[in-house]
């Protein structure tokens, strides 16, 4: 059996295995991608793989540099890859993907035993640490500006004492309304 025969049985055989399983995604005829754990646990990661032309009497290549790990220190990422090299080198010459798959579900806790969470790769740079001034700039509360002809129109409303007579506003109304009641038939 050809090499290119074995991979479509392998093929077929991770299809109907993982079929409506999302943690399994095809990505092309030679590329797949796999998740251990659930989406929103910590120690999850998704390893990405890919079969050479030769497969499976070559290794596949193994990768976990999809977005998903970026949470996971490149030490924890050296060590599961290297973990899953040595299941690989095991299973060299056979259809291996659903035993490394099965394999990296079942020693996801050993693999992640020293995961601790990555949380940002952006770092911040403290002012204190230049020896130069600091200086604090303190936006100005802008006051709305009023034409001419909006102050006198303003002022036109407003009674002796400058506040606007009582109910020029519906909302004011309301509220007056719901204090006193309404009138009630009796």
């Amino acid at each position: 059996m050809t090499a290119n025969e074995e991979q479509e049985m392998e093929l077929e055989a991770l299809r109907s295995i993982y079929e409506g399983d999302d943690c399994f995604k095809e990505l092309s005829s030679v590329s797949f991608q796999f998740r251990v754990g659930d989406h929103d646990e910590s120690k999850s990661f998704l390893l990405d793989v890919s079969w050479p032309e030769t497969y499976p009497e070559t290794a596949p290549h193994l990768s976990l540099d999809a977005f998903f790990n970026n949470r996971i220190s490149p030490e924890n990422k050296q060590f599961i890859t290297s973990k899953l090299q040595e299941q690989v080198e095991v299973n060299l010459g056979t259809a291996m993907m659903y035993t490394l798959f099965e394999w990296a579900k079942e020693n996801q806790e050993m693999l992640m035993e020293n995961h601790q969470p990555v949380m940002s790769a952006v770092t911040l740079t403290s002012n204190t640490d230049t020896n130069s001034p600091v200086t604090v700039t303190k936006k100005k509360e802008k006051k709305e500006q009023l034409t001419k002809a909006q102050k006198r129109k303003m002022i036109g409303r407003t009674d002796n004492k400058g506040e606007l007579p009582r109910g020029w506003n519906w909302v004011d109304v309301i509220k007056q309304l719901s204090k006193t009641g309404g009138k009630e038939d009796g």
